[in-house]
């Protein structure tokens, strides 16, 4: 599945060694970007799935945990700068990736911090084997925005056809990642604190989404084609098969529906939590908060 090619890339980055990964799907290879800074033992930062997916959302939190670990950050295929074909983005590709990635990078069971829907693939490939010694949740979600709406799967499934489709796909996607929308979305339900979503963050966040091929798999995410699972009873069925220890860090100011389902995960029996400012960005606006809240957990040898 996995081509284990790697190569050195001129990609813009948050200070580390920046590098691609060559990886096949169903016989067409995509170039996945990620990101390596510090030195110790590895740690992987996954981001949120979202519009604006990339890794640079963890930079700031991979600079502080650089000092004590060798951390690893990637783009999604699909999102930030890897690769973006015109693929049918659905959670066999990330599984799979997720497994690949791991298994060629590392030789070790190794820490994962992950960040929103990110979870889901964490938690499974954990079940299934011994990739993981320790994993971190940052406002963990399993259902895509329009799912958590309420749409059905075929009013979603034809939201996405039509984004997908070539030239209404193509102004509905620009309609929904304006910058003015992305700065409503921000002051909505990902940051708190409205002097932090500046023109210039939202310009930065604005230009991710106009990469070629951007509207794939965000379409799929905000549909619920990347949703791992469907149920809350699967997703905490994971997390109850784990033999690894867990911590999850929840924003005070989550939306409410999000918080609901992070209120359950983290009243099974052995999971640690923390609640810290913020919301489902929580990770890249209080990056500083979000180490202070999991550092005993991340540096302690025994939990």
């Amino acid at each position: 599945m996995s081509t284990n090619l790697l190569s050195t890339s001129a990609a813009i980055g948050f200070g580390g060694v920046v590098q691609e990964y060559l990886w096949n799907w169903e016989n067409q290879q995509l170039r996945v970007v990620y990101e390596t800074l510090g030195k110790g033992s590895p740690l992987l930062l996954l981001p949120a799935f979202s519009t604006v997916s990339t890794r640079l959302e963890m930079g700031e939190l991979a600079r502080l945990l650089a000092p004590h670990f060798q951390v690893v950050a990637i783009d999604w295929p699909g999102f930030g700068q890897s690769s973006r074909p015109s693929l049918n983005y659905r959670p066999e590709i990330y599984q799979q990736f997720l497994e690949d990635f791991v298994k060629t990078i590392f030789n070790t069971p190794i820490t994962v911090v992950a960040a929103g829907h990110a979870a889901t693939y964490v938690l499974q490939l954990a079940v299934k084997r011994a990739a993981f010694s320790r994993i971190v949740l940052l406002a963990p979600t399993w259902r895509g925005p329009l799912p958590t709406m309420g749409a059905s799967q075929q009013i979603a499934g034809m939201v996405r056809e039509l984004v997908r489709s070539p030239i209404l796909g193509q102004a509905l996607y620009k309609l929904n990642t304006t910058q003015s929308f992305l700065s409503f979305m921000y002051r909505r339900h990902v940051f708190t604190d409205a002097a932090k979503i500046t023109p210039s963050f939202i310009e930065k966040k604005w230009q991710t989404t106009q990469q070629p091929g951007a509207r794939f798999a965000s379409a799929a995410f905000v549909t619920g084609n990347l949703d791992a699972v469907h149920e809350q009873s699967d997703f905490l069925e994971l997390v109850q098969s784990l033999t690894v220890p867990l911590m999850v860090v929840i924003g005070e100011s989550s939306p409410p529906k999000s918080r609901e389902e992070m209120n359950a995960l983290v009243a099974l029996p052995g999971v640690k939590s923390v609640v810290v400012p913020g919301s489902l960005g929580l990770h890249e606006e209080y990056p500083a908060v979000v180490l202070e809240a999991v550092q005993d957990f991340l540096f302690s040898s025994e939990n």
